[in-house]
């Protein structure tokens, strides 16, 4: 699957009975392109700090 996507391959992702459609994989050049994503776009212009004692549950950090 590797060699697929280097090779500029999109992948699939199905789920369940029906076998629906829930993601795909693509090689990265074409996603950077294709969304105006620039790696290291905020490297050194930016920054997030927590707290030692913040927390919060897997749900509340996707949203569920």
């Amino acid at each position: 699957m590797i060699e697929a996507i280097k090779n500029g391959e999109e992948i699939v992702i199905s789920y369940g009975k029906k076998k629906k459609k829930i993601a795909v994989i693509i090689p990265f050049s074409q996603y950077a392109k294709e969304n105006g994503v620039k790696p290291g776009l905020l490297k050194n212009k930016a920054n997030c700090e927590l707290a030692d004692d913040f927390e919060i549950t897997t749900e509340e950090l996707v949203g569920v």
